[in-house]
């Protein structure tokens, strides 16, 4: 590969151009207007213009992307995540262009997209899945609620992100929550089918990073992603805490069964819902791309996935096998975003004034903004990723407390200090939280201050 385009931005487009800079890979970065000036633009090799700040005239637009490809004479696109990065359509356009598509083939994309093929993909592979069904109208979801019983959750067909995704406790919410869950699926996905899914009380969020060569496929390690806020991932942590020998080893079965049934080509992520009162496990759903929380996989394992990943996107074999693959110590991450969660999390944005960076012994920060920058209102507010690298547990968050305590990102309102607050809480502290964690964290800060 000698020139790639990377059409994303933020702090993953300025985290794949630091690899094309190691290979020795030209890297062209496909900007919309309002990142012309942003810190991957001034990281990359080259800037191309893609097209308006609106993702939908820029991030969003297939063809802009292979226009901005074929215009700088690269050899491939890295879609990064979000955006276009699980597109079939972009995956199909980049094969008519013969441009390289850092990804899985169309097929797999489309196998694992509709999150109902993908169970029944799951289901062939042998994996348990959640029980449930598609709802097509009310009476097809009441019939499926009855079958699984409440409380429910009602997911978008062809999305995820918790877009599209209602939980519903009895079946006098079913229709309301229905209704909103088909909205929001339709405006974020443009497709409207929703289904559902019995909702585990006491479900942990473990997934098991995957990669393929379309013919082989190997795991390399596991991540735990419960702390999250409105189905959206705040912390992530590898090796998910305080799961048995065996338990571990089922899960990362699970999930090359499931790669391998698929042929699967590229980096990937099986998503898995841990029940703690059961102590079993089943199938949510696949990513078919890089993961926002792969830094923490590549801590533990020592290895470059993005690297990796434009290996086998070259058509090379698999240059790791199971054994070659062993996690060392624990890494956290979290999530920096600019967001005022004394305004429930509202979006924060605005110039960025000044940025200190920590500094130290298994600390990373993947960053996409620097003084100066603005943080537009188009898109994600994530702005960074402060990874952290110890030799237990214990290790990983006592560093992860003192490198918050040193970071500032200045001018906008940032969630560091909700991260710094939740490393002190007893429950995260001790491990394996469920999903419900933050909410509870929520309400005990509340009450907290009602009594102060």
């Amino acid at each position: 590969m000698r020139r790639l385009l990377v059409a994303n931005r933020g702090e993953i487009a300025a985290r794949v151009v630091r690899t094309c800079a190691r290979l020795g890979i030209e890297s062209v970065l496909a900007a919309s207007d309002a990142d012309l000036d942003a810190l991957p633009a001034r990281t990359a090799d080259r800037v191309v213009r893609l097209g308006p700040g609106p993702a939908a005239q820029s991030y969003l637009d297939p063809a802009a992307v292979v226009r901005a490809a074929l215009a700088v004479g690269a050899d491939a696109v890295h879609p990064g995540y979000g955006f276009l990065s699980e597109s079939p359509a972009l995956a199909r356009a980049c094969a008519d262009a013969g441009l390289v598509f850092v990804g899985p083939s169309v097929a797999t994309l489309e196998a694992v997209g509709d999150k109902l093929t993908a169970r029944s993909h799951a289901l062939d592979a042998g994996l348990p899945v959640v029980p449930g069904g598609e709802a097509a109208d009310l009476a097809g979801a009441r019939a499926v609620a009855d079958r699984v019983g409440y409380p429910l959750l009602v997911k978008a067909v062809g999305g995820g992100g918790g877009r599209g995704m209602k939980l519903v406790r009895t079946a006098a919410e079913l229709p309301g929550g229905l209704d909103v869950a088909v909205a929001e699926a339709g405006a974020a996905f443009g497709d409207p089918r929703v289904y559902l899914e019995r909702y585990v009380t006491s479900g942990r969020h473990v997934e098991v990073q995957v990669l393929g060569d379309g013919t082989s496929a190997v795991a390399l390690g596991d991540r735990d992603c419960s702390v999250q806020r409105r189905y959206q991932k705040l912390f992530e942590e590898a090796p998910a805490p305080l799961l048995g020998d065996d338990v571990r080893a089922a899960m990362a079965d699970a999930a090359l069964a499931l790669a391998t049934h698929l042929r699967y080509r590229g980096l990937g992520t099986v998503e898995l819902l841990y029940d703690r009162d059961r102590g079993s496990f089943h199938f949510l759903e696949m990513n078919a791309r890089i993961q926002v929380e792969h830094p923490v996989t590549e801590a533990v394992t020592g290895l470059d996935l993005v690297a990796e990943q434009l290996a086998v996107a070259e058509g090379l074999p698999l240059r790791l096998h199971a054994g070659d693959v062993a996690a060392r110590g624990h890494a956290v991450e979290c999530r920096i975003n600019a967001e005022d969660a004394a305004r429930d999390f509202r979006p924060a944005p605005g110039r960025i004034e000044r940025v200190v960076l920590p500094v130290g012994d298994g600390l990373r920060v993947d960053i996409g903004v620097q003084a100066g920058s603005v943080v537009p209102p188009h898109y994600d507010s994530l702005l960074a990723k402060l990874v952290v690298h110890g030799t237990d547990r214990a290790d990983a968050l006592a560093r992860a407390r003192t490198a918050l305590d040193l970071l500032r990102i200045e001018g906008v309102t940032t969630t560091a200090a909700v991260h710094r607050a939740l490393l002190d809480d007893l429950e995260l502290v001790a491990g394996g939280v469920d999903t419900g964690f933050f909410e509870r964290w929520q309400a005990r800060r509340r009450d907290l201050a009602e009594v102060s």
